[in-house]
């Protein structure tokens, strides 16, 4: 399987998880959707991550986001794993965590990195829209944990950009200016945009968030 590219149809797989056979498609309807790996069950960092994506639930439900975890143990051993997160990150896991002991899902989403190790996964992360394209990917080291702030906030830029002509600039955050597509010409963008366009440069003209 080559390299998921931005805009790819993301596959669709059918795996046993920690709540069951599940299928991919079918469990995201048409919601958007987050599936990020672990190398392996009973890590550390990635203790913590389950952890906080429980917390975050809500939040992404909020987003019509639905979140799935996957690791190459079983699903005996997701349980056990669940078991420790809930005590030491005081939370309940409420997602499904593929058991993807055969690695299936894992080369599918070309998740075996032999630079990083031959047989655990990378820790990726895929953010996937109703229409089952990729708009997002990230790989993270085993050191550093993923930042679910910032995942919830390329979430809100995804969502406005899909419907509105506009971008987000850096460190933007939901509510804050956005940056008018470039391909549309001023005097368009003041009849589209009517709570203003601020004109910095030609090709950098802000707007407040259409959505606000």
């Amino acid at each position: 399987m080559a390299t998921l590219r931005l805009g790819d149809t993301a596959p669709d797989f059918t795996a046993v998880t920690s709540e069951g056979t599940l299928n991919f498609y079918e469990y995201l309807g048409d919601n958007w959707g987050i599936l990020f790996s672990h190398p392996a069950d009973f890590t550390p960092v990635c203790t913590t991550e389950l952890g906080t994506a429980a917390k975050f639930k809500d939040e992404f439900e909020k987003r019509n986001v639905k979140m799935m975890a996957l690791s190459v143990d079983g699903a005996a051993s997701h349980l056990e794993w669940i078991k420790d997160i809930n005590e030491t990150q005081s939370t309940e896991v409420n997602f499904p965590i593929v058991a993807d002991v055969e690695r299936k899902v894992s080369d599918l989403y070309d998740m075996i990195h032999p630079n990083a190790d031959n047989t655990l996964t990378v820790r990726s992360v895929f953010i996937i829209d109703p229409d089952k394209k990729v708009k997002l990917t990230l790989t993270y080291p085993a050191s550093t944990g993923r930042n679910f702030y910032e995942l919830l906030r390329v979430v809100d830029s995804l969502q406005l950009t899909a419907n509105h002509k506009v971008a987000t600039p850096a460190n933007w955050k939901n509510g804050e200016k956005v940056v008018v597509s470039p391909a549309i010409p001023t005097e368009e963008a003041k009849n589209i945009f009517t709570k203003g366009v601020e004109e910095v440069k030609p090709y950098l003209r802000l707007t407040p968030d259409p959505t606000a």
